[in-house]
């Protein structure tokens, strides 16, 4: 029998082995065993049957020796030595494999045809290549090595008994051809999800499926739940056996039995109304309670925005010229698009698309645009409108359309401020020549507007005002440029333009009055603040008799002013030469300069042309300013850019556009008072000519010897033109400038230049003092008090004091400038004082409790009556309450002014605190403002003056709970509660966000801070909330370093970082999406500085060029990249070339100093 008989006869043994003796082979050699001879297979096989019953209950290895027995005793020990020997060597190779599992073994051949053997037991692909010879993988698996049995004549088999059933079914053996299938769902078409569902056994994808983490609240999946509307349930009230159930059951909405067979329904898996409809019957009529039910519940996640969509569609169908219905349509879109649609498709099916920015910004603007359609006129509309598109139009593109606009409302100032603006913010259209003449064109046009010469569009209201707005944001983006020379001559040609107008000239339009002016600024006389300057009236005037006639100057000594050198050391790397020298020459070179006729100078001898200013540089933004206080407020504006402090701020139009110094986070000699401040010039808005570096801000005392001569000049030529509290106000200015002077010296602590400071301020103090207008003026009196307090002149100061306090007579409280001044005189007494234990007896109290009494004020002996203290406490609780009430007499109405009650809330607080202790004096103040609440006082003081006054009394309030805490043991949660209060009123007050993270920075807990932050930022468009919560953040930082940091320098982490430095990005990036933040360069520059401290150059020079395209105009930003990034110097130099910022050192320049 041969081992397949089917093909027995294709090739006889002898053949095979004959032909492949000769080299060739047959086709169907492979169907044939020379070693299989049908006789041993037969023998084996009865043998087989025959033991094995016998060896049933032996163990495999007596099972194995018993069967070998059958075939002889010495066959059989030599095969169960080799299989003893296979079982060693199988074992020793399993062993290895744990031990060096990297490693891959090659079995020996007797291996590698087991292996072949065992893989083989199931297709037989190579079973022509088995040979009796071939050996077992394992003993006790019934295998037998037949090339160890000998004398086997007869073909030997093997039975497969786990055959494999594709080789019946398919043709080949290959794997790759059997069929597979895979179920990709599971579910079954036909069923009812809602009832029915499919359980698939042994199912592959299950199998598959890994253990997936749950969700938390802050994924995308938690985030849209939350964003959905709650699933309603209703719970039937069904009487219970026992009524301590625990738990409440909940009825299922699904409900409904299933719906009964019928012709059109035969299996039962259609719904009733698709039943209905087969059997050609309409839906009923009016739906059972429960599908009403149903409806309800799947409507009302949608209830709810579709109610806020109707009603805005049919406020602004029924009113169309409802511009504010249309601005809070379009706003309301976003509380649309975060949440889930309204518009479903079907019943109870939400969309789950995502939405684009761009979707939204379409959808808005398709609003906007039907607005404009039924309000053609509106221009608050159409800003709305153009700013949506500028998030996705060109430049030019959004330009043109500015340029259309403003063309159609030529008359709108608010238009004009922000089309510049825009166009000032622009880094790829931005040059600066281009901007400039564009604020000269707007002032131009609205000029011409104001003075009716444009008929076709009337002025609106606020115009000038707005003017003076413009003109004021163009100094400050001139000064910001680098071009101080310019900013300053449109100041002088303004303030000349202004007050020294000709009677002859008052009649006609600007622009005839410019024409007039032109002649006067080219003539070459001074100006305003250069020396012997007489203004363009009395040069106009001059010029109509015949001209001036020439007088010799006096002969004076010439004093060769010694220019700084400025290069200190050339070894320095070039970058830090031409910081130097840039530095030195914008402090220096402010002035514009003018040809000196006594040196016999020309327009050619200029080194530097850009310091030359012509008539056509300002000539177009010279305005005409009619009402009084603008003019005044005028004055004040310039002597805030020249840096003297004048106790206004600057308009909130561009505030924080000229915002670009962090002088705002200073403390300075003022923080270390808290009963007495000092007004210091406006934080946050360098002075002119300062451009200094952030780590090294505010250490210049003044100006140059030239800048302090012209800001001498121009006090000396203005004070004449005033006469009451203005020229009082404008004395107060000049005296507060020289006493500012004198705090930098102190915070400095150079004694020298406090020395002469000093000498300098007292003089100055002394000479305005003589001034027969002054001398009764209470307001100098008290600067000058306070001057020689601060120079440590305490009993000078003193008897200022009291004088001043003598010669007011019995006014005492009741007037305005003596409650200020005992306000002032009491808070430095208690400051010296320095302890709380006896102030009934101290000079604070006697001052307070004289300044209430109706004599004269009587100065201290050293000894109070206790009536006394009871009289003033009388006193002050009657004049409050009467100043605190709404129907005040009209001839007595002066007593009450806002400044008047602040300072009466001011000592009578101080005076409760001194004599009955905190709480005592912190009623008063919750008093007041109880008061004020209550009442509509805002009509009696005027809204603005009493919101003045609240303020001004907000800080008092902190000051003494600030003192009391410094000096004895208390709390900090009333002064904690007293911030919080006044920052929610008023979250532009940079002195009370200065004390809160003061006092925050001394607290471990910063999350409810945090939260007061985020609380007050999203609630105002002020930018002070930002900055400083930056700046808390980075004083935790530091002192989270200063803990971790040792005096090598290098950082232990004993304590986490907590995310401070990511969370300060954080704020960094919120700051800047607003729209102020934006365009402040204060805050890109705290953002570049902050990255620059962490080494991370490469997203520190990106994020310079980031803010360039906010802010290109700002110079100092450039000055900052060049200390930050030096390799970048001629680069970032070329830039601003080509921006036309003032560059005042060109590179080439430098080299040739250098090489000197």
């Amino acid at each position: 029998m041969a081992l397949f008989p089917a093909f027995a006869g294709a090739a006889k043994p002898e053949e095979t082995l004959a032909s492949e003796s000769e080299g060739c082979k047959r086709a169907l050699n492979w169907l044939t065993n020379p070693s299989f001879h049908n006789e041993d297979a037969l023998r084996l096989h009865q043998q087989a049957l025959e033991v094995t019953d016998l060896v049933s209950d032996k163990s495999p290895l007596q099972r194995t020796i018993s069967s070998l027995e059958l075939l002889g005793e010495s066959e059989a020990r030599e095969i169960a030595q080799k299989s003893a020997k296979k079982r060693k060597k199988k074992k020793k190779q399993r062993d290895h494999k744990k031990v060096k599992k990297s490693r891959k073994h090659q079995s020996t051949s007797e291996s590698e045809s087991d292996a072949e053997d065992v893989k083989d037991d199931r297709n037989n692909e190579k079973g022509a290549e088995l040979n009796l010879g071939d050996k077992a993988s394992n003993a006790s698996s019934h295998s037998i090595w037949l090339d160890d049995i000998q004398g086997l004549s007869a073909d030997v088999f093997r039975t497969d008994k786990k055959p494999d059933p594709a080789n019946w079914q398919y043709k080949s053996l290959y794997l790759g051809n059997i069929a597979r299938y895979k179920r990709r769902s599971n579910f079954c078409l036909g069923i009812d999800l809602k009832r029915q569902y499919i359980t698939w056994e042994g199912s592959s994808a299950e199998k598959k499926l890994s253990p997936k983490r749950p969700a938390r609240y802050f994924s995308k999946g938690g985030l849209k739940l939350l964003n959905m509307d709650a699933i309603p349930v209703s719970v039937k009230s069904q009487g219970s056996p026992s009524g301590s159930t625990a738990w409440i059951p909940i009825s299922s909405q699904d409900t409904d039995d299933a719906p009964a067979a019928n012709w059109a329904n035969p299996l039962g898996v259609y719904d009733p109304l698709t039943t209905l409809w087969l059997q050609g019957k309409g839906p009923p009529e009016h739906n059972s309670p429960k599908q009403q039910d149903l409806r309800e519940n799947s409507e009302n996640g949608n209830s709810l925005l579709m109610t806020k969509v109707e009603e805005y569609n049919r406020k602004v169908r029924e009113d169309p010229g409802d511009v504010k219905a249309w601005m809070d349509f379009v706003s309301f879109q976003d509380e649309v698009m975060r949440g889930p649609s309204c518009y479903a498709i079907s019943e109870g099916e939400r969309e789950t698309r995502k939405i684009s920015l761009k979707l939204i910004l379409e959808k808005k603007l398709a609003i906007l645009e039907r607005a404009i359609e039924s309000n053609p006129n509106n221009v608050d509309l159409k800003l709305a409108r153009l700013t949506l598109c500028t998030e996705f139009w060109e430049p030019s593109a959004v330009i043109k359309e500015w340029q259309k606009l403003v063309f159609l409302h030529p008359n709108n100032p608010v238009l004009w401020q922000k089309y510049l603006l825009f166009c000032q913010s622009q880094f790829s259209t931005f040059v600066v020549s281009k901007v400039h003449s564009l604020y000269g064109k707007c002032l131009s046009t609205l000029s011409a507007v104001q003075d009716g010469s444009m008929v076709s569009h009337p002025a609106l209201p606020g115009t000038e005002e707005a003017m003076l707005a413009i003109f004021l944001q163009q100094c400050h983006f001139l000064r910001q440029a680098g071009h101080s020379e310019k900013a300053v001559s449109l100041f002088q040609a303004l303030i000349d333009f202004t007050f020294f107008r000709p009677d002859s000239v008052k009649d006609l339009p600007t622009r005839g009055q410019v024409e007039f002016f032109e002649p006067f600024w080219d003539s070459g006389e001074p100006r305003i603040g250069e020396k012997g300057a007489k203004g363009w009236k009395a040069w106009m005037h001059q010029q109509e008799k015949g001209g001036w006639v020439a007088i010799n100057p006096p002969d004076e000594e010439e004093e060769d002013i010694e220019e700084e050198e400025e290069i200190k050391d050339k070894s320095l790397p070039k970058w830090q030469n031409w910081l130097h020298i840039e530095r030195s020459r914008e402090g220096r070179h402010w002035l514009p300069w003018r040809p000196d006729k006594t040196k016999k100078q020309t327009l050619e001898d200029c080194d530097d042309p850009e310091r030359q200013v012509l008539f056509d540089d300002l000539g177009s933004s010279l305005i005409k300013i009619s009402s009084s206080d603008l003019q005044f407020q005028l004055l004040c504006s310039f002597l805030q850019f020249l840096g003297v402090p004048c106790g206004c701020s600057l308009l909130p139009t561009f505030l924080y556009i000229a915002m670009d110094e962090n002088s705002i986070f200073d403390h300075g000699q003022h923080g270390q008072s808290p009963l007495t401040s000092f007004a210091l010039p406006l934080p946050g808005v360098s002075r002119i000519g300062c451009m200094d570096p952030m780590h090294q801000a505010g250490r210049h005392v003044g100006h140059p010897k030239e800048g302090e001569e012209f800001i001498q000049n121009f006090f000396h030529m203005m004070l004449p033109l005033f006469s009451g509290k203005e020229k009082s106000n404008l004395s107060n200015f000049w005296l507060q400038y020289e006493i500012s002077k004198v705090i930098r010296c102190l915070e400095m602590g150079n004694k020298k230049k406090l020395k002469l400071q000093g000498k300098r301020s007292k003089k100055l103090a002394k000479n305005l003092l003589k001034v027969p207008e002054n001398r009764n003026d209470v307001s100098l009196w008290q600067l000058y008090a306070h001057l020689e307090w601060l120079l440590g002149n305490v009993e000078d100061a003193r008897k200022v004091f009291d004088m001043s306090l003598s010669t007011a007579g019995t006014a005492g409280i009741k007037t305005p400038q003596l409650c200020h001044l005992g306000l002032l005189y009491a808070g430095l007494e208690a400051e010296l004082l320095g302890i709380l234990e006896g102030t009934l007896e101290s000079r604070a109290v006697h001052i307070l409790t004289r300044l209430a009494e109706k004599g004269p004020y009587v100065p201290y002996s050293g000894q109070i009556l206790s009536v006394n203290i009871l009289k003033a406490r009388k006193t002050y609780e009657h004049l409050l309450q009467y100043c605190l009430n709404e129907s005040a007499a009209s001839d007595e109405e002066q007593i009450c002014s806002s400044s008047h009650l602040a300072g009466l809330v001011g000592c009578y607080t101080l005076f409760q605190y001194l004599t009955l202790g905190i709480d005592s004096a912190v009623s008063v103040h919750r008093q007041v403002f109880e008061k004020v609440k209550g009442t509509k006082l805002g009509e009696k003081f005027g809204s603005q003056n009493l919101a003045t006054a609240l303020e001004a009394m907000m800080l008092m309030h902190v000051g003494l709970l600030r003192y009391h805490i410094k000096m004895s043991v208390y709390p900090l949660n009333p002064l904690r509660e007293a911030l919080l209060d006044a920052l929610t009123r008023y979250p532009s007050n940079q002195p009370l966000w200065r004390a809160y993270i003061q006092i925050q920075s001394k607290s471990h807990n910063a999350s409810k801070a945090r939260r007061f932050f985020d609380g007050v930022a999203r609630a105002t468009k002020s930018l002070e909330p930002w900055l400083f919560a930056i700046q808390a953040e980075q004083m935790r930082k530091k002192c989270v370093e200063s803990v971790q940091r040792v005096a090598t320098g290098d950082i232990y982490a004993t304590i986490p970082e907590t995310g401070l430095t990511n969370r300060i990005k954080a704020l960094f990036e919120r700051a800047i999406e607003t729209e102020n933040g934006a365009r402040c360069p204060l805050l890109w520059r705290l953002y570049i500085y902050f990255m620059v401290s962490l080494g991370d150059k490469e997203k520190s020079k990106g994020l310079f060029y980031r803010a360039l395209q906010n802010c290109p105009w700002t110079k100092v930003l450039y000055m900052d990249a060049i200390g930050y990034f030096p390799d970048e110097l001629q680069e970032i130099l070329d830039l601003m070339a080509e921006k036309e910022l003032r560059v005042r050192v060109p590179i080439e320049e430098l080299e040739l100093l250098l090489e000197d």
